[in-house]
């Protein structure tokens, strides 16, 4: 009997103890995300209640994990812009159209983000203790100033720096010349190279993306221990502000609709529930995009190429529900620190949440990464970005449905107001039963 056990023993004395890591990870991240968030946020509870003041200490740990966000935040940047500008399929007046479009809507929704946050004043009803970094470096000076000392003073300065727009400077300067390039040279290396670059840092960035729990964790217990509960109070008339917010940007984007187009807002809202409803149970947009489409193509009837810019391409660029939360993010952390922003300060934010969302567009849990580069614009002190996660996983899915609508809004509007005859009479035609 023995020789027949042996090579089971023997199996078991070799097996590797990674194999059993990797098993627990698989598990560990089986679990969704805002699953591990909350585990955190009671963990963190419970811990700052039982260590009180001492238990600030553990801020930390998030300080150190924000840090190494904070380092991939430049390379996500650059190689996002430039495999979108690379890859998308748009070209002419078609393309100066489109991100018209787009920019107006990122734009209004970060202002309507920035009014319902000066209006409500979320902030306002909770407290968290001064920043310890400087606040200073943007308490004076111009808009033109600020801006200025943005503007790239090497190549490679930006990614040292941090300089998100000196970043996006050099992406889209050497997308425009990689794309110019692809129509003489053959420049399929070159973007298969991109490619793995943003496939590389996504995957890094998941790594960190595990670690958030913790840092949710050591944040809430450093805030609860010697502060107690009242940063929870803010966090309610958050939700409430974002709400409302979001859903001014909505009724944008049905008005626009309306005027702009011949699609009826209230029609054009039934046909597309399927993929609202995905947007919101999946908390992403690119997974929602065939469904968009199809529903834009197959339900609404808009024509391929204004559904296919609007729903596939503008999905690359689009995400204004992100930039409208991390203006309004911006706004309440200043709040609860007893910073006001100045006008020149806010208008930092509504360019930086513009480049941001760009950034962030497509990658899931990359606005937390790019939340680091709004905050950092205005000298927020990043931690605090953790104290919003414990409600960002119903935020997320609420404004992944505004991102949604916003590439419906873009579609319908390339479609104009004229229907085109040619499609009406081939979905008769589809209808109209055969002859017996």
């Amino acid at each position: 009997m023995a020789p027949q056990l042996s090579p089971i023993l023997d199996y078991q004395s070799n097996r590797d103890p990674s194999d059993e890591h990797r098993s627990l990870l698989k598990l560990y991240r089986s679990i969704p995300l805002y699953l591990r968030i909350l585990v955190g946020l009671a963990l963190g509870v419970l811990i700052g209640v039982l260590l009180g003041p001492p238990a600030e200490h553990l801020k930390i740990v998030s300080q150190i994990i924000l840090r190494c966000l904070g380092a991939l935040a430049p390379a996500l940047i650059l190689v996002a812009v430039i495999d979108s500008i690379l890859n998308a399929n748009v070209k002419g007046r078609g393309a100066a159209h489109l991100a018209f479009l787009l920019i107006l809507n990122t734009t209004v929704a970060i202002l309507i983000g920035l009014l319902v946050a000066n209006v409500i004043r979320p902030g306002k009803h909770a407290h968290l203790a001064p920043a310890t970094q400087p606040t200073d470096q943007l308490a004076g000076g111009s808009i033109g100033k600020q801006l200025m000392e943005n503007i790239p003073k090497s190549v490679l300065e930006p990614l040292v720096s941090n300089n998100v727009i000196g970043v996006v400077f050099l992406a889209v300067a050497f997308g425009i010349a990689l794309r110019r390039l692809a129509s003489d040279h053959d420049i399929t290396i070159v973007n298969q190279v991109i490619q793995l670059a943003f496939k590389a840092i996504v995957i890094i960035l998941h790594w960190i993306i595990d670690l958030v729990p913790l840092a949710v964790l050591c944040t809430v217990a450093g805030e609860i221990g010697p502060r107690g509960f009242g940063v929870f109070k803010g966090l309610a008339w958050f939700i409430v502000a974002v709400l409302i917010a979001l859903f001014l940007q909505a009724v944008w984007y049905l008005a626009r609709i309306r005027l702009g187009s011949w699609v009826r807002p209230v029609d054009l809202l039934s046909k597309m529930r399927d993929a609202l409803v995905m947007a919101f149970s999946t908390s992403s947009s690119t997974a929602t995009m065939p469904v968009t489409y199809a529903a834009l193509r197959e339900r609404v009837g808009l024509r391929e190429d204004s559904a296919s810019m609007g729903a596939l391409v503008g999905s690359n660029f689009n995400n204004d529900g992100t930039a409208l939360y991390e203006a309004m993010a911006a706004l309440f952390i200043a709040q609860m620190l007893g910073q006001d922003l100045s006008l020149s300060q806010q208008l930092v934010v509504v360019i930086m949440a513009i480049i941001a969302s760009v950034g962030a567009a497509g990658i899931p849990e990359a606005g937390l990464v790019t939340m680091t580069l709004v905050f950092n614009a205005v000298n927020l002190p990043v931690q605090y970005i953790f104290i919003l996660l414990p409600v960002d996983w119903f935020l997320d899915r609420c404004r992944t449905m505004i991102n949604v609508m916003g590439d419906v809004n873009v579609a319908c509007m390339l479609e104009g107001k004229e229907k085109s005859e040619l499609r009406i009479e081939n979905r008769e035609e589809e209808t109209t039963p055969l002859p017996a």
